[in-house]
């Protein structure tokens, strides 16, 4: 989710093959020696640690660890941590506080996590949603589309015209731009979104005057990719509707919320946490979405009709079965909203293909600076 970027979506393209050839793909197996117990284990915030939202979920996470493993594991977290050299500071002082496994979730901390991996060799990290992989350097990502997909056929049953509130045009936050609007124009093909890119992940007066902005153009439904719960709240207040993103918001917008898009990490930090404590941890790289739980849509609101809960719950278990492809052409294809044929009729994205996707889907009201 938290990309130190700009220039990012460009590269992703030139990256993805090496993504998609690691994907679930051991990298070094070599043996270890298990630790004496408890395992240290650290977890790296980008922002506050709050009531809702993307770093929430990652601590979420790390308390599962704990739940799971009790004794056996000690835990520890730094929150509002910079990208960059902030970044690569903290990850060097935890190393060298012994923790034996570093997780970093977020994007912009995929080289300071490398830099540092470097110089402790014997330490485990776990760079989320980053690429690159070492023999002590592990990575994982979620298939966040898939939620998003679910999400847009649960507000296209409810609303035409969406809008969407977005950190910065990289592949995944077009991932989810795009699968949103093809889940609302799977069930009303006159439906819309309206995209705003903030150039930032949490800032929630920005991401508030977005979402207000939005409902003055026309908006009925708000969608965002972005670290606060502001987007729910100014929903909320001026009666309109919302997806919920990385976690429940039912908290702050009871009545605005339509479903939440959840991230679930406690399984994953649990098993590579594991796997350092029985001295079987090898680099791996992972990405998982419905099928494996680690994202789920969730939480739906009162304004939810019974119908369109049970008709998304059933997309979902199609998503988990492999019965339902998001970027799927169909018989008709997918053009971007400049009128290129983005996904022919019959034929579905590959991975290589996702992980690089920089156009937006026909429909979709903005454009990407590239």
């Amino acid at each position: 989710m938290y990309k130190n970027l700009v220039a990012r979506a460009g590269c992703a393209l030139a990256v993805s093959s090496l993504a998609v050839a690691t994907l679930f793909s051991p990298i070094s197996t070599r043996a270890q020696t298990a630790p004496s117990a408890p395992v240290k284990a650290a977890f790296v915030y980008v922002a506050p640690l709050t009531e809702a939202g993307w770093v929430r979920q990652h601590d979420e996470g790390r308390k599962a660890v704990e739940a799971a493993l009790g004794t056996k594991v000690q835990t520890t977290y730094v929150e509002n941590v910079a990208e960059g050299p902030d970044a690569e500071r903290v990850i060097r002082d935890l190393a060298q506080q012994g923790h034996q496994i570093i997780f970093t979730p977020s994007f912009g901390y995929m080289e300071p996590t490398l830099k540092v991996a470097r110089e402790f060799p014997q330490v485990k990290f776990e760079s989320i949603t980053g690429y690159k992989t070492t023999p002590n350097v592990a990575t994982a990502n979620a298939r966040y589309y898939e939620g998003r997909y679910l999400a847009g056929v649960a507000a296209g049953r409810l609303a035409t015209q969406a809008g969407y509130v977005a950190g910065f045009p990289i592949p995944e936050v077009v991932q989810g731009i795009n699968a949103f609007l093809l889940g609302m124009r799977s069930v009303n093909p006159q439906a819309t979104v309206r995209v705003v890119f903030l150039g930032e992940w949490f800032n929630p007066a920005r991401e508030r005057e977005a979402a207000m902005t939005l409902i003055n153009q026309g908006a009925e439904v708000l969608a965002f990719h972005t670290g606060s719960n502001a987007v729910m709240v100014a929903a909320q207040e001026r009666g309109k509707l919302a997806v919920a993103y990385h976690s429940d918001m039912r908290k702050v917008a009871p009545d605005a919320q339509v479903v939440a898009v959840t991230h679930r990490w406690g399984d994953y930090y649990t098993r590579r946490v594991r796997a350092v404590l029985e001295g079987t941890w090898a680099s791996t790289s992972l990405w998982g979405g419905v099928r494996e739980g680690m994202i789920r849509v969730e939480g739906f609101g009162s304004r939810v009709p019974k119908a369109v809960q049970v008709e998304v719950e059933a997309r979902q278990a199609d998503l988990a079965s492999g019965r339902l492809t998001v970027f799927g052409g169909g018989a008709h294809g997918v053009r971007d909203n400049e009128g290129r044929m983005a996904i022919a009729a019959g034929q579905s994205l590959d991975n290589a293909a996702i992980l690089g996707m920089n156009w937006l889907a026909d429909g979709v009201i903005g454009r990407i600076t590239r």
